[in-house]
């Protein structure tokens, strides 16, 4: 091993010993590349252990999508910019992957009575969130099964230019999941969808959040005038929150009502923003 790298390795050893489980989120890769992270290495039992700790994970509050990042990232074996590349190692995969369902438990539920709207149009399958090599189905679809694992009174619908209910369980595995939301024939994405399907049955819905990536309205009545519609006919104060996954900027929310969010864009802090926007923290 090149002197450099020997000395690199021997000081992440020394980090690692006390090192933050965000930071060793992030530092997986460059932990492999020195030649630290290895089959059968200290280091490997190290995190893989630390991974395997719910009461750890539950401390540190990591959100699953934290977890879902640093394993999409870990398992391609390069870093998202730069030369930096590194073999993954089986064992800490399969870990990554366990923890992001045991950060489920670390989801604070807010109580309400939430309707979900995955946009499932072929471009969700394209792109990066947060600089990530996440699409925006699979985040969208994550957080599907967050909520639906947290939230007693929680429904998840998919939607284009039209929606059909989806029959998704908190159990199931993400990639299952992804594949159900995956083909389905539709056309343009209409962000009121979910509403006028509610509006339709009569559903008593305390927020809608809405996932799509960088399309947001494209039908004959727009979200916001939705939302007011649905407010009136119901007598609840619903509030509505649009996240572009990948966008770079979009108007949906009208600037004057307190109950409707615009999210731009998507990172590990963008959860916690809709929890307490939804549950009428913010």
């Amino acid at each position: 091993m090149p002197t450099h790298l020997l000395n690199e390795r021997k000081v992440w050893e020394a980090l690692l010993a006390d090192m933050p489980m965000t930071a060793m989120l992030r530092s997986l890769g460059k932990m492999s590349q020195v030649g630290l992270l290895v089959p059968g290495s200290a280091a490997e039992w190290n995190v893989v252990a630390r991974l395997a700790d719910r009461d750890r994970l539950r401390r540190a509050r990591i959100h699953p999508l934290q977890v879902l990042t640093a394993l999409a990232v870990y398992r391609t074996g390069h870093g998202v910019k730069g030369s930096l590349a590194w073999h993954p190692v089986p064992a800490v995969v399969d870990a990554l992957d366990r923890a992001f369902y045991a950060a489920f438990e670390n989801v604070a539920p807010s109580g309400k009575r939430l309707l979900l709207g995955l946009d499932v149009s072929g471009s969700m399958s394209t792109g990066q969130v947060a600089g990530a090599p996440v699409t925006p189905r699979e985040a969208a679809t994550a957080m599907a099964l967050v909520t639906l694992a947290t939230e007693a009174k929680a429904e998840v619908v998919v939607f284009q230019d039209r929606l059909v209910p989806l029959a998704l369980s908190p159990r199931q595995r993400l990639d299952d999941a992804v594949r159900a939301t995956s083909n389905l024939p539709f056309g343009r994405t209409d962000c009121a969808q979910p509403i006028l399907y509610a509006l339709q049955r009569g559903l008593e819905v305390d927020a809608f959040v809405i996932y799509t990536d960088n399309e947001t309205w494209a039908g004959g009545v727009h979200p916001s005038a939705a939302l007011r519609r649905y407010r009136e006919a119901t007598g609840i104060a619903a509030r509505l929150a649009v996240v572009g996954l990948t966008s770079m900027g979009f108007t949906i929310a009208d600037p004057k009502d307190p109950g409707m969010l615009d999210v731009v864009g998507f990172d590990s802090a963008t959860p916690a923003l809709i929890g307490d926007f939804v549950a009428d923290r913010l």
